[in-house]
C-alpha cells in the first residue's frame, strides 16, 4: 500500500512520520511517536478514550485519519506535563481519586482542559456536558466532576489562570510549557 509524508506539531514539537492513508491519527501518535498516552478503545468515536486537541479542541484521534493532520498543532496528555510537572488539572484528578485504572483519565483530562481554557470558571453542568463523550467504568463520573470544579473554583477566585495555571506563562494555552 502506497505510504504518506505528514508533517504537523505535536506537542509543540515539528514532526514529519510516514504512514498509510488508512491509519488514524491515534494509531499513527501511539505507534510513530510512541505517545501511547492516546488510548485505543471502541475505535468508533464513543468512547472518548482516544481524545487528543487539534488546534487546541478535543477530537477522537480513531475518527481522524493521520493523513488529515497536515499542518496542524497536536495536543497528547503528554505534551500538558513540562518542566513543571503536573498541570493543577492533573493535580486534582490526583486529589480527588477522579482516576481508577487510567485508561479514560487521558481523553478526560484533555476534554477537560480545553473547556477549562474556554471558560475557566466552568460550572459543574458545563463540566458533564463535556464529558459526556467520554466513557468511564471505574469512578462513576463524580470524582472527575469535583477535580474539574476545584479547579474551576480556583480560576474564579483568581488563584489560577486556566487548566495548566502556568503563572506568568501561557495563561491556559495548551501545547507547549514555559
Amino acid at each position: 500500500m502506497t505510504r504518506c509524508t505528514v508533517s504537523f506539531k505535536v506537542n509543540g514539537r515539528a514532526s514529519e512520520i510516514t504512514v498509510e492513508p488508512r491509519q488514524s491519527l491515534a494509531e499513527a501518535l501511539r505507534t510513530e511517536l510512541n505517545l501511547t498516552g492516546t488510548h485505543l478503545g471502541c475505535e468508533h468515536g464513543v468512547c472518548g478514550a482516544c481524545t487528543v486537541l487539534v488546534g487546541g479542541e478535543p477530537i477522537r484521534g480513531c475518527l481522524m485519519f493521520a493523513v488529515q493532520a497536515q499542518d496542524l498543532d497536536i495536543t497528547t496528555i503528554e505534551g500538558l506535563n513540562g518542566a513543571t510537572g503536573l498541570t493543577p488539572l492533573q493535580e486534582s484528578f490526583r486529589r480527588h481519586h477522579a482516576l481508577q485504572c487510567g485508561f479514560c483519565t487521558p481523553g478526560m483530562v484533555l476534554t477537560l482542559h480545553a473547556l477549562l481554557a474556554r471558560a475557566p470558571a466552568a460550572d459543574a453542568a458545563a463540566i458533564r456536558e463535556a464529558i459526556s463523550g467520554n466513557l468511564c467504568r471505574c469512578t462513576g463520573y463524580q470524582p472527575i466532576v469535583e477535580a474539574a470544579l476545584a479547579v474551576a473554583a480556583d480560576a474564579a477566585r483568581g488563584m489560577t489562570q486556566g487548566p495548566d495555571n502556568r503563572k506568568g506563562g501561557q495563561n491556559g494555552a495548551v501545547g507547549e510549557s514555559s
